[in-house]
């Protein structure tokens, strides 16, 4: 499987949720596009677009707005994957959080530049988990459900301050009460970055509710299902997770990406065909996927879009777009909005 993914529990425990709250399971699953049988297994990987389908259908259906807000307060990790249950054989709260950053990619298979997905920083003496994946402003959910799941973790294991302040780079989305109800913090929305800021005592508390012994189990069972994501990786994805962050420079060359890999342009240029694509197909059906997602989710204008996805004008990113879909950019997002744009 190609592209981001997220472990099919994961999304399992999203449709139990939204259940719960009345809403239809099958519903929910054919809004999505999601199928029963994709749900069995766990371990099996759901393309990252269905997930947040499923997760924005749930908020519609169950008429709740902070749906992946209250997701993530109420579903603790260990109940949907195998790295919740690290953290539980972790020694320390601090451990657990160093394994989260080794197996994250387990939960959710997504483009986070080149290096991982959290990360503990150290800022003029104050503690920061940063959320480091690529273009978080097209998909706030997922931010919702990593913190508030971090929040309410520590929870677990007494009265916590553990958070002290919240940054989001998406908009207010009207339900700030919300956010300060569940992380007990300041949040600031609109900012550079997605993290949090946190008291750095409690990253000694204990964390281990199982013996030594269950963590070795666990982390076996992690890293298969990591070398296992890792097979699954086709040459295609790995070009276009090294495009990504630079996509917004419109100059990134085969060579460029060549070099990231470690291959030569000649051997990238045969792996690829291999696969049956060249370098400039993924270049560009990158391009008109990642444009068709900012328009869609429209939180930038059309001039911001085009630099996004690596156009030096809107003229130019005007041309491709009709290009791919026969559309104007203005028009395909007026027709999202209204809901017609398929």
């Amino acid at each position: 499987m190609t592209g981001s993914t997220v472990a099919a529990g994961v999304t399992s425990r999203v449709l139990a949720f939204a259940a719960a709250r009345c809403a239809d399971p099958a519903a929910l699953r054919d809004a999505a596009g999601i199928s029963a049988e994709a749900l069995d297994d766990h371990d099996a990987r759901i393309p990252l677009e269905r997930h947040i389908a499923l997760l924005r259908v749930a908020k519609t259906m169950t008429g709740d707005r902070a749906f992946a807000l209250h997701y993530g307060e109420a579903v603790n990790l260990a109940e949907v994957s195998v790295v919740g249950l690290i953290g539980y054989a972790s020694e320390t709260l601090l451990d657990a959080f160093v394994q989260l950053r080794r197996y994250s990619r387990i939960i959710v298979d997504l483009e986070c530049g080149e290096g991982d997905r959290f990360e503990l920083s150290v800022e003029d003496g104050a503690y920061w988990i940063v959320d480091h994946r690529t273009r978080p402003e097209l998909h706030p959910e997922l931010t919702e459900v990593a913190f508030a799941q971090m929040a309410s973790g520590t929870r677990r294991f007494g009265n916590s301050d553990f958070v002290q302040e919240v940054r989001v780079t998406h908009a207010d989305p009207g339900y700030r009460s919300e956010y300060e109800r569940i992380f007990g913090a300041p949040v600031a929305f609109g900012c550079e970055r997605n993290a949090m800021r946190i008291n750095a005592a409690w990253l000694n508390r204990s964390a281990r509710v199982q013996p030594p012994y269950v963590f070795g189990v666990l982390t076996r069972h992690a890293d298969a299902l990591l070398e296992q994501l890792d097979r699954g990786v086709t040459m295609r994805a790995r070009v276009e997770r090294a495009i990504l962050p630079r996509l917004h420079t419109g100059a990134t060359t085969m060579v460029q990406v060549a070099r990231v890999l470690g291959h030569s342009r000649d051997t990238l240029y045969r792996k690829l065909a291999v696969e049956g694509v060249t370098f400039a197909s993924i270049l560009d059906d990158l391009r008109r996927r990642q444009a068709l997602d900012y328009l869609a989710a429209d939180r930038v204008s059309l001039n911001e879009v085009a630099y996004l996805v690596g156009f030096s004008d809107a003229a130019a990113f005007s041309r491709a777009f009709r290009r791919w879909t026969g559309d104007a950019p203005g028009k395909f997002r007026a027709r999202s909005r209204a809901g017609t744009a398929s």
